[in-house]
């Protein structure tokens, strides 16, 4: 027991010396980047208004959500604050300008998060499909991918052609390049990651999990986790240079042995930097390599500070 308090003590002293870090780190270096002082005037089609003829599809900086269709997961105040990431249904999270999903799901096509559930993959299908229809120039990112421990859905690459066929952007290395004028009327590049059933092909309409990459850390430390990011984004090849996403995760997770464990208490405590990692980046001579930025319970600000550094992408300020 008493080696078991003293832990505890030792990990609350990390954990203010990790908030006293990034803390003085956003007083002493800012939150300034090119592009962050834009705000696009309708979130809702901040695509369109930056022009889909300038914009390339591997310049932009996406903005994500983590553990994207969570909203209504458990059972509210009892099982739901540990493992609800966003508050925001797909369809709201879309309007708010949110451009890239993760969405996990299990045999038999219910969202889930771990071992809790929640509604249909239906669900998600359909705020998409009633996005796309109210826009023209948006592009989605949909990640979906079968939950750790969770056995795939039979046949799912069919489910998922059936129901998004007319949308999707077949799986090809020459779309980085492309505007996104050049692939419209196309809107959705899905990436699906089953466990044991086989990967789409080259010229499907699925993309394999190789296009969609990241590196996470399991860490409740925001210092820890915003170290992370930065050597593993410094590892990567420029956006112009690569054929992949990548993906960078502004969160931080509850750990099975610290008594805090509802995911929105631990995940504020890196939540409000996301600005700061963008200017450290640039600091560092990273911004080249930004590509795909994700958090839990997305935001106006960060949709904005992804969507600004876009902006100064195709002004040719960054």
């Amino acid at each position: 027991m008493g080696s078991q308090a003293s832990k505890q003590v030792e990990r609350r002293k990390a954990l203010h010396k990790e908030k006293k870090i990034l803390f003085d780190l956003g007083l002493s270096s800012g939150e300034d980047y090119p592009g962050s002082d834009y705000h696009p005037t309708d979130r809702k089609n901040w695509m369109f208004g930056l022009d889909p003829e300038k914009i390339h599809i591997n310049k932009i900086v996406w903005p994500g959500t983590h553990d994207s269709a969570t909203d209504m997961i458990g059972i509210p105040f009892i099982t739901r604050p540990f493992a609800q990431c966003q508050s925001l249904s797909i369809y709201n999270q879309l309007v708010m300008g949110t451009r890239v999903f993760d969405i996990r799901v299990q045999k038999d096509r219910l969202v889930c998060h771990g071992i809790l559930l929640t509604y249909s993959i239906d669900i998600v299908i359909k705020d998409v499909k009633k996005f796309l229809s109210e826009t023209e120039s948006e592009i989605i990112i949909l990640e979906v991918r079968t939950e750790f421990g969770h056995e795939d859905p039979p046949e799912f690459d069919k489910y998922l052609d059936e129901q998004l066929g007319e949308y999707l952007i077949p799986q090809d290395d020459k779309v980085f390049d492309k505007t996104i004028a050049e692939v419209l009327p196309k809107r959705v590049i899905c990436v699906w990651k089953p466990r044991k059933s086989r990967q789409p092909k080259a010229g499907s309409n699925l993309w394999s999990e190789g296009y969609l990459k990241d590196n996470w850390i399991n860490t409740d430390l925001p210092s820890t986790k915003f170290d992370s990011n930065l050597k593993h984004l410094s590892e990567q090849q420029p956006v112009a240079s690569r054929k992949y996403f990548y993906r960078v995760e502004n969160t931080v997770t509850p750990v099975p042995d610290n008594p805090i464990l509802c995911v929105r208490s631990v995940t504020e405590r890196i939540h409000g930097y996301n600005r700061l990692f963008i200017a450290e980046c640039f600091s560092k001579g990273y911004a080249d390599r930004l590509q795909v930025f994700s958090t839990d319970f997305i935001d106006k600000d960060f949709v904005d500070a992804c969507v600004g550094l876009t902006h100064a992408r195709i002004e040719g300020k960054a």
